[in-house]
């Protein structure tokens, strides 16, 4: 009846966000829409996946977002851990760690937290 159709995250600069997300997941913009107080761009893995991220831009805002004790995030399975781990460290993103456990978090701009699981997590997928 219901199917995952995308995750929002409200962001303070939308192409720092985007650039941020294309490095760090090499996610590419699908589409984008633009109204007159909000821009709202699509992201997509590069798996095709149906679920997609949607950047949101409030044009009139100011004031950071606050995320209080940031419970929520996103999680990414990577093909290639290591390789994943090692870029991430380069870009220095990295939140925390636990890489003998196969995952660790990074944090976007705007302070969002993101999980980053070897394949041995995966939901059973």
């Amino acid at each position: 009846m219901f199917k995952f159709d995308h995750s929002n995250l409200h962001v303070m600069d939308l192409e720092r966000s985007i650039k941020f997300y294309e490095e760090a997941l090499d996610f590419t913009e699908i589409t984008r829409l633009d109204t007159p107080s909000f821009i709202f761009v699509y992201l997509g893995d590069s798996y095709r996946s149906e679920h997609v991220l949607e950047l949101q831009l409030v044009k009139n805002r100011r004031a950071p977002y606050s995320l209080g004790d940031s419970n929520f995030h996103l999680a990414f399975t990577a093909a290639n851990f290591k390789k994943a781990y090692n870029k991430h460290k380069k870009m220095n993103c990295i939140y925390k760690e636990y890489i003998e456990h196969g995952i660790y978090w990074i944090r976007d701009p705007d302070g969002y937290l993101i999980e980053v699981l070897s394949e041995k997590w995966e939901m059973g997928r």
